[in-house]
Parts: C-alpha cells; structure tokens; sequence
C-alpha cells in the first residue's frame, strides 16, 4: 500500500510529512533500518551522534539512495562559521539544515547569504526553544518570557533574517501558523503515538493533532525506529489514521 499525499499546510509536494530521526550509534544499525524505507514514505534525520560517528559519507550515501536528507546540528557559532558550513551542507546535497535562532540575526542572514546562489539550496531551519525545555529550564537559562513568547520571538526573527522556517513544539504550531503565513515551515519534534508518553521531551503531540494544529513536517525517532513494524506505521501517519 503506497501512502496518500496529504495536505499538511506546508505548501510542499512531498508524500510524506514525517522526518525519521536516525538516533542510531553507527552506520551498520543506521543502514539496516533504512533499508526497510524508501524516499517517497519519509524524509530522514541526522543528527549529532550519528554525524559524529559517521561523518559526510553516510549523508551523501543517502542523499545519493534519493532521500531527502535533514542535517540536524543545530548550528550556533559566528556568523562567517555558520555560513561556511551551511555552504558545505548545501554542496552535501542535503534538504534541511538547522540552527539555532538564539545566534542572532547576522548569524542568520550569513546562512541565507551564503547557500542563495545553490540551484537546490536546503531550508535554513532556525531551532527556537528546544522541546525538552520546560518553563524552569528556560529560566535557568537566564530568559524571562514564557515559552510560548520565547518561541514567537526567535520566529519572527527567524523570519526575519530570511529563514524558511523553525523548529518548534505542535504545541506552538498553531499561533506560529497564524501569526507567520502558510508558508512558513513549522518543524516538530515531540511527535508521539501517545500524547502520555514519557521521556526526555516535554512538550508532545500526536501526529494527526501536530498537522491539524498547522506542523509542516513531524519529526519522529524511537515511535518509528522502535517499531515492530515502522513501514505500516509510516503509511498509516500518512494516511491521517493516528
């Protein structure tokens, strides 16, 4: 059975709104899951650990097999250093690439400014308060709006700085929707099967409430990886069953 496409509001001609985060250690676990996948079921993720333990090859293995691939390392450095590397991601072939909002606004426009002249340039994702964030950590942090004020302001200023989108809970997806435009990307991880599930994120959603709320693409891990069977789950989140 082949999943549907579906209209998320993300303005995009992708089958498929999930992104399968890879948390794998290395490239052996990494290849053997994804041989179970094909590029029309799903985007992929890479991030931290695996890209540490793997380096560009297994990036350009997999853009190569035609996934569409999101770099997930959450840039935040000078703005001359977050632009080289994004310009080295864009010449990776890869789909999206991140970081973080809270490196400011020149940062941010040295990473548009330096990927605008690709032919296929990758969205430039600002990541906005993390998801396993609650308000006390936020606080601890030295921030004083809440998290919904903290998440809207590194947005707009995303937007600003000539982003095409954030990472932020479905739970602020709705507002950010409304406040930004359509065409805006909301990227969200959080995504459970289980709105009561318990682990390091905080600030959870199912996937057919995180699209109905106006989430462009739902970021999803271990609910996938961690299935007995992640191709059947991934047509059914496609189809709009759960």
């Amino acid at each position: 059975m082949n999943p549907l496409i579906i209209d998320t509001q993300n303005m995009t001609n992708h089958l498929s709104p999930v992104i399968v985060a890879l948390d794998f250690a290395d490239e052996k676990q990494t290849l053997q899951f994804v041989r179970q996948l094909s590029p029309e079921l799903c985007q992929i993720k890479i991030g931290k650990e695996l890209f540490t333990a793997t380096g560009r090859h297994l990036v350009e293995q997999l853009v190569n097999q035609g996934f569409k691939v999101f770099l997930d390392l959450k840039y935040h450095d000078i703005p001359n250093t977050v632009a080289s590397a994004c310009k080295i991601a864009a010449q990776m072939g890869v789909w999206m690439v991140d970081m973080h909002a809270s490196g400011g606004q020149r940062m941010m426009e040295a990473a548009a400014e330096a990927v605008s002249q690709f032919q296929q340039r990758p969205y430039l994702i600002g990541v906005t308060v993390l998801t396993s964030l609650t308000q006390t950590d936020l606080a601890q942090t030295g921030v004083d709006r809440s998290i919904d004020e903290q998440v809207m302001h590194l947005a707009r200023l995303s937007q600003q700085s000539g982003l095409d989108g954030v990472v932020c809970s479905a739970q602020e997806a709705v507002i950010l929707r409304d406040q930004l435009g359509k065409e805006f990307l909301l990227v969200t991880p959080g995504i459970r099967l289980n709105s009561k599930s318990e682990d390091d994120q905080r600030r959870i959603m199912t996937p057919k409430d995180a699209l109905a709320a106006g989430s462009s693409y739902l970021v999803m891990g271990r609910p996938i990886t961690r299935s007995a069977d992640p191709v059947l789950l991934l047509q059914q989140i496609n189809l709009g069953m759960i």
